[in-house]
């Protein structure tokens, strides 16, 4: 009687047993997992991969919207495919293309006179760069000449002579300042010059160490914003008639305004602007260059909120002014989106 008895508890326990686990093995059970919800969101996580399993982007200094862009891009890469991306901080343009040329990282942002050089096979490059290839123009790198009021500098004439920071060595900022020195027939030789990060060089000017010094970054530049606050700041002004003039043989350059009140400025500042480029081996996959690029505009708006700069990163503009022969997954993807 007892052994009868047992039986039918032991199938009911274990019918039990089996319809709990099926519940909780169910989609539309409380505290699913909600991997699906989020790949619906984010272009399909769990389908969608690449074809690389790490993604380490070059950037530049800390502070720099470089950075701030590059993280919140790694983010999307990270939140989209699922990929090890991260980003590396650097001295930025030139520090980043020779990584990139080294196979050291994946993806770099980088200026537009920068890569032209590196194609080229001069000033910084011994020979031509061969092994990048492009994804996008992204947005204006703005020459931010700094000063204080009472030094009595204007315009960057009234820099000779006077000891001027110019950025990292290797720097995009400070391969535009030689070269926008040079073109308003100042050389090196004619100022004294301190190779100084963002930081350094706004630390620099507190001190009262450094008469003036080149931010070259979108707007606004946070190192900038923090020196506002405790120093009468003067924005250098670079003349637009000499500049179109160096435009003729540096087609990287472009005439920019710095509006006003970016830096408690009156009145708009012309200076100059340079495009930044975003670069990725030529040995990456054209299905990776695809979705990595595409991944990029989905998400604009998100890297517009994490800085100002992204704002003019435009899927219009992205392919003008191209100075490095341009990736095929960003090709086909451009010109998928001009075939709508």
């Amino acid at each position: 009687m007892l052994n009868s008895l047992k039986s039918p508890l032991l199938l009911s326990a274990m019918l039990s047993a089996i319809l709990g686990l099926t519940a909780c093995s169910s989609p539309s059970s409380e505290g699913t997992d909600n991997t699906g919800a989020d790949s619906a969101s984010t272009g399909d996580a769990g389908a969608d991969k690449l074809d690389t399993k790490f993604l380490t982007i070059a950037t530049g200094g800390a502070s720099g919207p470089y950075n701030i862009i590059g993280t919140s891009l790694s983010e999307v890469y990270v939140k989209t495919f699922g990929v090890n991306s991260k980003t590396q901080t650097t001295g930025a343009s030139v520090e980043n293309v020779n990584l990139l040329t080294q196979g050291k990282v994946d993806m770099v942002l980088a200026l537009s006179d920068v890569v032209t050089d590196a194609v080229e096979g001069t000033n910084n490059f011994d020979k031509p760069i061969t092994n990048i290839q492009q994804l996008a123009v992204l947005y204006p790198n703005v020459v931010q000449i700094v000063t204080t009021k009472k030094s009595g500098i204007k315009n960057i004439e009234d820099l000779r002579g006077k000891r001027i920071a110019v950025g990292d060595q290797g720097s995009g900022t400070e391969v535009n300042a030689r070269t926008l020195l040079e073109g308003f027939g100042i050389t090196y030789d004619d100022v004294t010059v301190d190779y100084l990060s963002f930081s350094e060089a706004a630390d620099g000017m507190k001190a009262g160490k450094i008469e003036a010094a080149f931010f070259s970054s979108g707007l606004p530049n946070s190192s900038l914003m923090e020196l506002e606050q405790g120093l009468d700041l003067q924005l250098v002004t670079i003349n637009q008639d000499k500049l179109k003039e160096i435009i003729e043989t540096k087609p990287y350059f472009k005439t920019f305004e710095i509006p006003a009140g970016t830096y408690g400025n009156e009145t708009a500042v012309p200076t100059a602007a340079i495009m930044n480029a975003l670069l990725v081996s030529s040995d990456l996959s054209e299905a990776d260059g695809y979705k990595l690029i595409k991944a990029l505009f989905d998400n604009l708006d998100g890297l517009k909120t994490a800085h100002q700069a992204a704002n003019d990163i435009s899927l219009e503009t992205a392919r003008e002014g191209m100075v490095a022969p341009i990736h095929p997954g960003a090709k086909k993807y451009y010109d998928e989106q001009a075939a709508k």
